[in-house]
């Protein structure tokens, strides 16, 4: 049983409700600079209040990192469902996933995902720490999923799931920065068919 002086206690409702406003604002505005005040009169509420909630500016931001990375796992769940029981194989994956990722209703998304990402490696000690080593095994975890038992256990098959997710987020920044998709999806079907070939 766990020890109920360590447990952290549950969100109030008041809290998840201003959770999830501050995490539309920041869809929308990012977080690099975000300001409580502003944040606080978009959301109907203040920055006193704010503080008194989540401890701090930065208690603040680690729970919008958590939400952020929440909608990310959901999004790999439901990825991962469609395939229970028969690895499609990785290309099948590297396709479907970018289906997703390109797709323009993700954008605020995955923007709010890339600052997040860049701001984890540049403050590794700060309130960001861990956000992108924590999302590389994320994607990583989806795609192995994706394999065959065989490949998804050896040394090939790492490597091979290793490049098909730095060909997506290296597509994903380039498309979130010139909004040209169909030149970058051109690029991951070609690669795509690169894995496929060297898959055999």
């Amino acid at each position: 049983m766990a020890d109920e002086s360590t447990t952290p206690a549950a969100p109030s409702a008041r809290q998840t409700e201003l959770l999830e406003a501050a995490y539309s604002y920041v869809l929308e505005h990012g977080l690099a600079e975000l300001s409580l005040r502003p944040l606080a009169a978009a959301i109907g509420s203040s920055p006193r209040v704010l503080l008194f909630l989540f401890g701090s500016k930065e208690g603040l931001v680690r729970a919008l990192l958590g939400r952020a990375r929440a909608d990310e796992v959901a999004m790999l769940e439901r990825l991962a469902a469609r395939t229970a029981g028969t690895p499609i194989g990785l290309v099948p994956a590297v396709r479907e996933v970018w289906a997703w990722l390109a797709a323009a209703d993700h954008r605020a998304l995955l923007r709010l995902w890339a600052e997040a990402y860049g701001r984890s490696l540049v403050d590794p000690g700060g309130v960001w720490s861990g956000f992108a080593a924590a999302t590389v095994e994320d994607w990583l975890r989806l795609l192995a999923s994706c394999q065959p038992p065989r490949e998804r256990n050896s040394k090939r098959g790492l490597a091979r799931r290793t490049v098909a997710l730095a060909v997506l987020r290296g597509a994903l920044l380039d498309l979130l920065a010139t909004d040209d998709d169909q030149r970058v999806s051109a690029a991951v079907r070609h690669q795509a068919e690169l894995l496929s070939a060297t898959g055999r």
